[in-house]
């Protein structure tokens, strides 16, 4: 993508107050400024009512209305089937195998980065833009563009964009990075935009009501086999209502009484059984990443000591990272942790910035 004066930006527009504060203040920059909206699948198709997700008409013209009152261009974008495929697609695979994935990380690798920096270099841009709080920096030692911590740093989203690579580093930009979500309403409700105070999307877009299984088995059309639930020794304990149902360190919902608090352990597709163990039992060191992304370097050819994130709330703990073959990096923490999950993503931090991540696919 060329550089030019001009500093053309394509931003994309979801209706939420953090996309719309973003694109003003890339307009306030100095920025010639176009809107997109990607619709991303049909309610249908999910099960859900016209104005029940992020891809609702309502949230079509709250985009619309607000690059109307900046004056810029606005396009809504069809990837539907790119987003089936590759974010919903990938999703109901990652859970009949026993994983517990996070699609957020592939509509941000697959369609956000992917297909609309695409798009933006189609129209002639030199950047695409995000309201995603996280910020690129540009080392001039190494010549790497660096993914960094939102200043905010409860909002910070730099564990969902570990898959970014230095071309979409290099032609992105994060206007919210440096500012915190409460001044990002500041400044909307000073603008008189009326999602000020737009509650956040969830995490989920596609699936209604956070139930996951229903979700699977509505797009399926097939209702999830029951199983059992067995103990570490194998013991049967009761009957599951299908594997997908579950996930490792959950408590509630198992639906049966047991003598003693149990957790989901791990499960075994082959056998449909879900494992369940004690608290004590759900502790482990160390894991296996797949399909890992370097940013900060191209690779370690020897253990490195970072602190590493295994779940988007929780807080990175020390570890040592070990290069393996095919793309793997092996992770050990310098203490045991809780419920480390496959499907869920590994990130490297070295204080506020990105190392790198992959897939959790081993626990060891």
């Amino acid at each position: 993508m060329k550089q030019q004066e001009s500093k053309k930006a394509l931003i994309a527009m979801s209706g939420g107050v953090d996309s719309s504060i973003a694109a003003f203040l890339l307009k306030k920059q100095g920025f010639d400024c176009t809107g997109i909206t990607m619709k991303l699948f049909d309610n249908e198709d999910i099960g859900a009512g016209r104005e029940k997700s992020c891809c609702s008409l309502e949230d079509v013209k709250h985009a619309r209305n607000t690059a109307d009152s900046m004056g810029i261009p606005f396009y809504v974008n069809n990837f539907t089937e790119d987003f089936k495929k590759k974010v919903i697609g990938r999703f109901i695979e990652a859970y009949k195998s026993g994983a517990t994935p996070n699609p957020c990380i592939d509509c941000n690798r697959y369609i956000k980065f992917e297909k609309l920096l695409f798009r933006a270099k189609q129209l002639n841009m030199d950047y695409f833009a995000t309201g995603h709080y996280a910020r690129i920096e540009y080392n001039e030692k190494t010549g790497r563009y660096l993914l960094k911590k939102a200043i905010d740093k409860i909002k910070d989203q730099s564990y969902v964009l570990y898959a970014m690579t230095q071309e979409q580093l290099a032609h992105t930009l994060f206007p919210l990075g440096t500012l915190r979500k409460s001044e990002v309403r500041d400044i909307a409700k000073k603008l008189g935009f009326t999602n000020a105070d737009k509650q956040d999307s969830q995490d989920i877009c596609f699936v209604q009501n956070g139930c996951y299984a229903e979700f699977i088995e509505h797009y399926l059309n097939h209702t999830s086999e029951s199983g059992n639930f067995i103990d570490m020794q194998g013991n049967i304990l009761g009957r599951h209502k299908g594997i997908i149902r579950y996930t490792t360190g959950q408590r509630r919902g198992l639906g049966i009484s047991l003598n003693k608090p149990m957790y989901v352990h791990s499960k075994n597709i082959e056998n449909n059984t879900v494992t369940l163990c004690e608290d004590k039992e759900l502790f482990a060191s160390s894991f296996e990443a797949a399909d890992f992304n370097w940013i900060a370097f191209d690779g370690i050819t020897s253990p490195i000591h970072v602190k590493a994130k295994i779940r988007y709330n929780q807080t990175e703990q020390w570890a040592t990272a070990t290069q393996t073959p095919h793309n793997t990096v092996h992770i050990e923490f310098d203490e045991p942790q809780r419920a480390i999950t496959t499907g869920q993503a590994a990130v490297l931090y070295d204080e506020d910035m990105v190392i790198g991540g992959g897939t959790i696919s081993v626990i060891l």
